[in-house]
């Protein structure tokens, strides 16, 4: 265990990506994104009155970062994004609604919203706050999950409720990861006395100030968001189109850094690949490895090796070889039809006795007829 953490402060001290050839990567990106999106406002025969200019496009259409490691990430799927800080911002819209998701009591929250502390820019956008026990109750319908996912643009949960809220809200919510609900941590910080956190009064509610709450939803919002899963592919969101290369160079090489060191396991030595792409563009590479596996000597088999044939054998159908009988001389192996597999059927069966099966019958039926006797004679007496 010693080994690992000190390979990953060795990998930390060194970046795995080269600025310039981000940097590149990032310009011919977004300078792509920029040429596509003008051919086609100039190829639409009509230009729609209410249409989004190509600034307006841009804005919306998001870059990210992918990674190839050489294993699964996880053995299973986590719906917890996880957060990394960004020197820029993801979401910087003023006009996207939040809708915060807190535990019980429901009004305490809404207070601290309301607090005068609490920045009125963000107020207007935390457009709603609901507790858990109201969720339950409310949202439990499917047409009631889709209208509250349709009236906000980001949702934020309290940490200490949002792994029950994937049995809540389901599919709607977790079957793609645009609007699944960022965890924050907005419970106060529990003093130390006597080297033991204090225990909270009964009917305290334990949470944080309304400056400490306007923190976390600030820095969950800019962050970008991590979706690990069972999969040996994975794409992070570092921006929008519309954005200066530099900024998102500057994003990519902080995703990367803490991804390599810590979130993948292995570190450096299981990433295959990284890319940066838009919704619809090629994958243009920013690193590659020189390495195909992990662990060569596990991973790759020579073909001469006793494993790499049994493995060979194993896959091989036995079709049409020779095939040694349980009893007599080597014989051909026929093609199966309907009579061969009945035959061979009867074959496998093992020899049936006749004569003891006949005699067990035969003292069954004498041993009811004498049950049968002793029960009328009961009844006649």
């Amino acid at each position: 265990m010693a080994s690992s953490k000190v390979t990953l402060r060795s990998d930390a001290a060194a970046s795995i990506l080269e600025p310039e050839k981000t940097l590149r990567a990032s310009k011919a990106l977004v300078a792509h994104m920029k040429s596509e999106a003008e051919k086609k406002a100039a190829s639409s025969e009509k230009k729609e009155l209410l249409a989004d200019d190509d600034a307006g496009s841009l804005a919306e259409t998001a870059v990210f970062v992918t990674f190839t490691t050489k294993r699964h990430l996880t053995d299973s799927r986590n719906l917890k994004p996880t957060k990394i800080p960004t020197p820029h911002p993801i979401e910087t819209d003023p006009e996207k609604g939040i809708c915060l998701i807190v535990a019980d009591p429901q009004r305490h929250y809404k207070n601290l919203v309301a607090d005068s502390e609490f920045p009125e820019d963000l107020r207007k956008n935390v457009s709603r706050v609901i507790d858990f026990g109201k969720l339950k109750k409310k949202f439990t319908a499917y047409e009631n999950q889709r209208a509250l996912y349709a009236e906000h643009d980001i949702f934020l949960a309290d940490s200490r409720i949002i792994n029950r809220l994937p049995g809540l809200l389901g599919k709607t919510f977790y079957k793609s990861q645009k609007k699944r609900p960022i965890p924050i941590e907005i419970q106060a910080r529990i003093p130390k006395s006597g080297g033991k956190r204090v225990k909270p009064t009964k009917g305290e509610v334990n949470a944080c100030t309304a400056v400490q709450l306007a923190g976390e939803i600030n820095r969950a919002v800019a962050a970008a968001l991590v979706n690990l899963s069972p999969s040996t592919n994975h794409a992070i969101k570092i921006g929008y189109a519309s954005w200066k290369p530099e900024d998102l160079a500057a994003n990519a090489e902080k995703v990367v850094n803490v991804m390599v060191n810590k979130l993948i396991p292995g570190g450096r030595k299981n990433v295959r690949s990284i890319y940066v792409k838009g919704p619809e563009t090629v994958a243009l590479p920013i690193y590659l490895t020189d390495e195909l596996w992990l662990d060569k000597e596990k991973d790759v088999v020579g073909d001469d090796s006793e494993q790499a044939k049994a493995l060979l054998a194993a896959e091989k159908p036995n079709i049409g070889k020779k095939r040694k009988s349980l009893e007599g001389p080597v014989e051909e192996a026929e093609p199966a039809s309907k009579k061969s597999k009945k035959t061979k059927a009867a074959k496998a069966l093992p020899e049936s006795n006749d004569d003891k099966l006949d005699k067990e019958i035969a003292d069954r039926k004498a041993t009811l007829k004498k049950q049968k006797k002793a029960a009328k004679k009961a009844l006649e007496a």
